[in-house]
């Protein structure tokens, strides 16, 4: 493997979620929006895939948030992240939850070489759009599934209206999430997305929004609004691969 593949992670970005890392398991902390998302996003993976009994890999798990959710639903569950304090917050919450969750501070695609076509199912979500070369992460996942899994993404859109929503709103009318949690020119469209699982190996099979209503302060899922968040699943071609 290459030391520029090696090498896919932003050092500030990495550092930005460190910084907070005490505060991922806080409902009232920055990540409060994670907390209110991480049921819809659960209940999304679990009814495509069913994870009870699959063996998964959450790619950027932070702190843990999703992982723990999807152990508790019966499912193996390995969490790789490149910050180092979220993965001992991660860590910590799970021997307090009594969650069983493997953490490995790895580089997916250091993992893809090691363990190729080893899972039933592959996260990674709310990453794409923080790590300078996505199409090497989206290839490294489709490596790491075995032919026939699920992968699922999330990421944001790249348009002036999830500009207005994701940063304009978010960061600083509603100040759902720290001010310069995102940038901008990192969002991805769903046309690109889909462009790079294809080249990856990956069909895309579903794809739904997640909106959020200031009013209600109630986030859902919405199958026509990809405007700003949303989740796209793609399976591994039988046969593709490493």
């Amino acid at each position: 493997m290459s030391t520029e593949k090696a090498q896919n992670v932003d050092s500030a970005e990495i550092a930005k979620f460190e910084a907070l890392a005490t505060r991922w398991w806080d409902e009232e902390s920055e990540f409060k929006p994670l907390h209110e998302i991480n049921p819809l996003r659960t209940n999304y993976i679990d009814g495509l895939v069913h994870l009870a009994g699959k063996k998964v890999l959450d790619v950027g798990c932070g702190g843990g948030i999703l992982a723990e959710a999807m152990a508790q639903r019966g499912a193996d569950v390995t969490g790789i992240d490149m910050g180092q304090a979220n993965l001992n917050t991660a860590k910590l919450h799970a021997l307090e939850s009594g969650v069983n969750v493997d953490y490995q501070c790895i580089a997916v695609e250091q993992l893809a070489e090691q363990q190729p076509a080893s899972f039933d199912v592959v996260t990674c979500l709310e990453m794409l759009e923080h790590v300078p070369d996505p199409l090497s992460i989206i290839q490294a996942c489709s490596k790491l599934v075995k032919p026939g899994g699920q992968v699922v993404f999330s990421t944001i859109n790249r348009n002036p209206k999830s500009y207005a929503f994701a940063i304009i709103g978010a960061e600083y009318l509603l100040r759902l999430v720290p001010t310069g949690t995102h940038d901008y020119h990192k969002f991805i469209k769903p046309s690109e997305m889909t462009r790079w699982c294809r080249q990856a190996g990956l069909a895309v099979t579903d794809m739904t929004g997640m909106v959020y209503n200031p009013i209600t302060k109630i986030y859902r899922l919405k199958d026509n609004d990809v405007d700003v968040n949303y989740l796209m699943a793609a399976q591994k071609t039988e046969g593709t691969g490493e």
